[in-house]
């Protein structure tokens, strides 16, 4: 598992839900410093699932890339120290 990235979401915006383009990924709820636990989400072979901390509705869609979003604005990357 250390030999790829997992990607992080979030959705500070408060959209009804958020397309993603994986299937297994880490929900952050917010940006930071206002973010829950990070978790880890699997839609196993469903194509949704929603985050038990944030409520937030992940659906899956295949013509985004894994770290892509739709709104944009909820795929998240660490910032590098």
């Amino acid at each position: 598992m250390a030999d790829q990235v997992i990607p992080h979401f979030q959705n500070s915006s408060g959209h009804d839900s958020v397309a993603i383009g994986a299937r297994e990924f880490m929900c952050i709820g917010a940006k930071p410093p206002f973010d829950h636990p990070h978790i880890f989400l699997d839609m196993g072979s469903e194509n949704e699932v929603v985050c038990p901390y944030c409520s937030t509705l992940y659906k899956f869609d295949a013509t985004l890339q894994a770290t892509e979003s739709s709104p944009a604005d909820c795929s998240w990357a660490p910032v590098a120290a």
